[in-house]
């Protein structure tokens, strides 16, 4: 990569931003804010942080309907922050255990001051 040449220098040095990440990467963290700017989509994402539950359960825990809860939960999937299991006829949803989504998960709760219900059981580890 070639060096940066700003058009006004002020002294201060720019070699770190050389290496600036890609329009494509500040793309997708720009779709996962974008997905969980809804208020509804978040609290599932967060509920489903702590726990792996069917859309009935999700339901009642949220207060929305079954329909409005699926389509959350296919947005969240398809980006990427939730992953589902079948059992007979019953699908289960949870959070993808991975670095990314615990810093979505720690970040909301800072920024709202929310207290985890319980503690993640020992030895659970994200990639």
């Amino acid at each position: 990569m070639e060096p940066i040449t700003l058009p006004h220098h002020h002294g201060q040095s720019i070699e770190h931003l050389e290496h600036m990440p890609a329009v494509q990467d500040f793309e997708t963290v720009s779709n996962i804010f974008k997905l969980l700017g809804d208020a509804s989509r978040l609290r599932i994402f967060w509920l489903l942080c702590h726990c792996e539950e069917c859309v009935i359960n999700i339901s009642a825990l949220v207060g929305m309907s079954s329909p409005a809860v699926s389509h959350h939960l296919k947005l969240l999937k398809a980006g990427g922050l939730i992953t589902s299991r079948r059992d007979g006829k019953e699908v289960y949803y949870q959070a993808v255990r991975t670095r990314q989504a615990e810093a979505l998960h720690a970040m909301t709760e800072q920024l709202v001051d929310i207290a985890c219900p319980m503690p993640d059981k020992e030895g659970d580890s994200y990639e």
